[in-house]
């Protein structure tokens, strides 16, 4: 049996956080990962989506070029480029952090399945660990929903659609949230049919009405099928022709691929580590339950990343760490103190802080709303980028900013402008006297809150 000052389960990007902190104590750390190093953002996250994100806007850019008044005749996609491309970042971000722990003398990087022997008891490979402190951060997983039919055929999850080695003829998309749409746009721009199958009323049905459906104009602009209300009923494979059929406000249609992307949701990895042997409690759809600190109810046991249900983007992880590293060397950081951010890495991308109009109109604020479409700001006209608009909500009873969605060129940047303010408390009426660089989009957001008023029941006043 070994055992360690720290051990921690998973390398997602929680881990290199903690290592930074940890490693300066000269104290013993193991780190156990059962899959390929990096978590999903290094291997299927952000760094080879976003980096087909880039591809897909040039190639799309580039196809515009009578617009902005240069010719590109004979464009090609050479898909074996942008996988090329892709591959070499992830695998590259993957070995680095890798090879930095392999080099690092009070740290080592154990590869298998941890699974709980005992409260802080962990076996790996035959092999058993002891900590003084634990933390978890093994991930969550794409899952699928029970569609018959779909255990039959080949499929594809987020995972598995970057090992494909070519552009699917006609891809079918089950799912319209973040995943699902920003994969739709980038093979839909490589030049695949895409059919994207939605059961709510509206894609991404966490956003407000008028955010979904600016993105569903855009996206149905450049071609892309988007059927909401869609039923799944069932799927089925003939000679590598997926067929799927669903109900669509009481009529029946048959969707035809040859290949099927499944983005309905992920699940927690909690359920590898065998939590019943620790006493570890997890909520009933698997995520392991902390408290404020991401403790969890075993002392000396911690929680972070997606696998403890709060947040589940790379950024919240990272916080966790630190809010974790807070607790164990001074700091106030806490999850009760996080605003919620996060973006849409579509063409343009949305970046989103804070609550939705929805939702503050359902906790009862008084909220003025100030809205201006990008085709009314100088900067994207000028980059022929004008899909999208700003809307910022401000509290009328405190005048505080307290939720912005901004679909636009640099969106997915000018929201971190907003979460400095909003953590800041800087009011309303002080953040319209701010001067911005010009020519740019986020010069105009001060000017934005010109137009506000009052909202009264989703219903402008």
């Amino acid at each position: 049996m070994k055992h360690f000052s720290h051990l921690i389960l998973g390398t997602g990007q929680a881990t290199s956080t903690l290592l930074g902190k940890l490693i300066p104590t000269k104290e013993s750390i193991g780190v156990v990962e059962a899959a390929k190093v990096g978590g999903s953002c290094v291997n299927y996250g952000c760094t080879p989506t976003k980096t087909l994100v880039a591809s897909a806007k040039a190639f799309h850019q580039a196809k515009r070029g009578d617009f902005y008044g240069f010719s590109a005749d004979n464009l090609r996609l050479d898909y074996d480029q942008v996988r090329a491309r892709m591959n070499h970042i992830r695998q590259s971000s993957s070995n680095g952090l890798a090879s930095w722990m392999n080099n690092t003398l009070n740290v080592e990087l154990i590869a298998g399945t941890a699974r709980f022997t005992g409260k802080k008891q962990v076996e790996v490979n035959g092999q058993m660990y002891t900590a003084d402190h634990i933390y978890i951060n093994v991930g969550t997983r794409p899952v699928a929903p029970p569609i018959p039919g779909l255990e039959d055929i080949t499929w594809l999850d987020s995972a598995r659609l970057l090992d494909l080695e070519r552009v699917p003829e006609h891809l079918i998309i089950i799912g319209g949230g973040y995943i699902g749409i920003e994969f739709a746009q980038v093979f839909g721009r490589f030049g695949a049919k895409i059919s994207i199958l939605q059961r709510g009323e509206q894609l991404l049905h966490r956003e407000d009405a008028d955010v979904a459906q600016s993105i569903t104009a855009f996206l149905e602009e450049e071609g892309i099928a988007v059927h909401c209300n869609a039923s799944i009923k069932k799927i089925s494979e003939n000679k590598g022709i997926k067929a799927v059929e669903v109900e669509i406000e009481g009529k029946t249609e048959v969707f035809k691929g040859n290949e099927v992307l499944v983005a309905t949701g992920r699940t927690p990895n909690s359920d590898t580590l065998n939590l019943e042997n620790s006493g570890i409690v997890t909520n009933d759809h698997g995520y392991i339950a902390v408290d404020q600190y991401c403790a969890t109810n075993v002392d000396g046991i911690y929680a972070v990343g997606d696998v403890n249900g709060h947040g589940g983007f790379t950024h919240t992880a990272v916080n966790d760490a630190e809010i974790v590293l807070d607790r164990l060397f001074g700091g106030d950081r806490t999850l009760k103190g996080r605003t919620t951010i996060y973006g849409l890495f579509t063409d343009p991308p949305l970046g989103r802080v804070g609550m939705t109009e929805k939702e503050a109109l359902e906790k009862g604020k008084k909220v003025m709303k100030a809205t201006r479409p990008m085709s009314k700001i100088s900067r994207a006209k000028e980059m022929g980028e004008t899909n999208g608009f700003a809307k910022l909500l401000v509290d009328a009873e405190t005048d505080l900013i307290i939720g912005a969605s901004i679909l636009g060129p640099g969106g997915d940047e000018i929201i971190n402008m907003f979460a400095a303010i909003m953590h800041s408390n800087i009011p309303c009426r002080h953040y319209r006297k701010v001067v911005l660089v010009h020519p740019t989009v986020s010069e105009l957001m001060p000017w934005v809150l010109d137009d506000i008023r009052e909202v009264m029941e989703g219903i402008e006043g």
